[in-house]
């Protein structure tokens, strides 16, 4: 799927340097902004993702409520 993003000259020109300095075309920069922005939200990237996040929250669902701890009472 092709869209199209429209970035101000000194943005663009700047991302085409980063490229140049890792080796990475523009198309592989997007991936990964993409892929932080999604993370950082909490959206699942691709299916390992979603399958990760769903067993954790079914393991936390299934967890017993934790108890409070017996501590020592303070002196008053």
């Amino acid at each position: 799927m092709r869209k199209l993003i429209a970035f101000d000259e000194d943005t663009f020109d700047k991302l085409k340097q980063l490229g140049r300095d890792r080796m990475a075309t523009f198309q592989e920069l997007a991936d990964e902004a993409f892929a932080d922005l999604l993370k950082k939200h909490g959206i699942p990237i691709d299916l390992r993702d979603a399958l990760r996040k769903s067993a954790r929250l079914g393991a936390e669902r299934d967890k017993p409520a934790a108890r409070p701890k017996a501590g020592k009472a303070k002196p008053r």
